[in-house]
């Protein structure tokens, strides 16, 4: 399977963070990827973010979010989905994956739970009427398709 890098950026458009994956699947408005965890372990709502665990990351180039599937490292047990309210992302000239980070997350844990992150961090962003709109419909659509899909499962027939 092919490598891909992700450079996630602020809302100026500065990056905050880069890390590698593998394509699993890749649509022309759509990528499935995998990539491990590369941060020390912290403690994050009602579970844990270990270096290593599994993510299985979904990322639109029409829509205004990305859903990482998270599994624990030891086991491969599900931890829960987190899902970044962003821009659409982009393919980079050299195939790399860039998106812009909005602030405002979803968490959804395990059993369906689903907590809003970053309200305070989204609402002190400079950004124009038309971003902030496409970006609470997009938390919108994110509380939809986990309220209706639960469990919701990154397969390759996701896209």
């Amino acid at each position: 399977m092919p490598g891909i890098t992700v450079i996630k950026r602020n809302s100026t458009g500065e990056e905050t963070w880069r890390y590698s994956g593998k394509v699993l699947k890749r649509t022309g408005k759509a990528v499935i990827l995998e990539a491990l965890f590369n941060l020390d372990d912290i403690p994050f709502m009602d579970t844990e973010l270990k270096r290593g665990d599994r993510f299985v990351e979904l990322f639109y180039t029409d829509r205004w979010y990305n859903i990482f599937e998270i599994h624990d490292r030891d086991d491969d047990k599900l931890k829960g989905w987190y899902c970044n309210v962003s821009k659409p992302a982009v393919f980079e000239l050299n195939d790399d994956l860039s998106f812009v980070d909005l602030a405002l997350d979803l968490w959804v844990s395990w059993d369906g739970t689903q907590s809003i992150l970053d309200e305070d961090e989204f609402e002190a962003l400079v950004l124009d009427v038309h971003t902030k709109k496409k970006a609470i419909r997009a938390l919108d659509e994110l509380k939809e398709i986990f309220r209706n899909s639960h469990p919701f499962l990154i397969t390759p027939d996701v896209i």
